[in-house]
């Protein structure tokens, strides 16, 4: 079962004086990026709450943000008036606007509350833990769901390239007669005395060189190891990405050696498919 990169996960929590929310968002990445947004009072906790993250999202460009908002009476907190006019000074660079208007959106960015604890709240923080946790559970669902969109994209695609496969297979002994007889035509043409033997042995070994049998149980073998990769109990974005550099190099191999117009256009129709698989592993966990 695979997952997708890209999700969404958001979870709110009511404390007596306090609404804490926390949301994820994340989109594909070669690796995990975190970028996080937290109130200051909450810095010495980054380390933790990125580890959280981590352990559970593995990939991915991750976007989180913690938001703490008063709701009622918080006796230790006072308004940081020094950062209030910053913002209020910067806003109105943007909009000269009405006074209490600035002061109201000021009031909404972060660290315009300052407060006296040393120490977080324990209880405090254990609700921001929780909501952490449920804020990961619904991404992962967002992302099993996105991922079960993409099997079975890719399923359709490996079915795709499997009957073109079918295709090749089924032309290949008109090939090697098309070719053969491009060649003795061509020796005809040429109107010169030759030793039978001799160039049935040349012929031959000119027909090895275009024959694509093990390309073809190679690349029969790379499809179904893709897609029983697919139905493996973890996500592994990269494994299968491995897997369809393979099934491209046998791709390309028996279009180098087709010399068949016919094959040649199936060889063009299995690269066209392919490449959507690659664009959309990109998104696979």
């Amino acid at each position: 079962m695979i997952q997708s990169m890209t999700g969404y996960g958001k979870h709110v929590v009511q404390l007596p004086s306090k609404k804490i929310t926390v949301e994820l968002k994340s989109l594909n990445s070669k690796n995990l990026d975190i970028n996080a947004r937290i109130p200051q009072a909450f810095r010495d906790k980054e380390l933790n709450l990125r580890k959280t993250i981590a352990d559970v999202l593995i990939r991915g460009k991750v976007d989180f943000g913690l938001y703490v908002e008063i709701t009622g009476e918080d006796t230790s907190a006072e308004i940081n008036s020094g950062v209030v006019r910053n913002y209020m000074e910067q806003l109105r660079e943007i909009a000269n606007g009405d006074s209490i208007k600035l002061l109201e959106l000021a009031l909404r960015m972060p660290d315009t509350l300052k407060t006296d604890k040393n120490d977080i709240d324990p209880k405090e923080y254990k609700a921001i833990e929780e909501a952490l946790n449920e804020a990961l559970n619904a991404i992962n669902m967002f992302r099993t769901e996105e991922g079960k969109v993409l099997e079975n994209d890719f399923r359709n695609r490996l079915k795709t390239l499997g009957d073109l496969l079918d295709q090749v297979k089924a032309m290949d002994q008109e090939r090697l007669g098309t070719i053969r007889e491009r060649l003795e035509k061509a020796v005809a043409d040429l109107k010169v005395e030759l030793d039978a033997n001799r160039f049935e042995q040349e012929l031959i070994y000119y027909l090895e060189k275009y024959d694509i049998t093990e390309e073809k149980v190679r690349l029969a073998n790379h499809l179904e190891y893709f897609e029983g990769t697919l139905s493996s109990n973890d996500s592994n974005g990269k494994k299968l990405g491995f897997i369809s550099q393979e099934i491209g190099r046998e791709i390309n191999t028996i279009g180098s050696k087709a010399n068949y117009a016919p094959m040649q256009q199936l060889v063009v129709q299995m690269k066209d498919e392919l490449e959507k698989i690659k664009e959309q592993m990109l998104n696979v966990l």
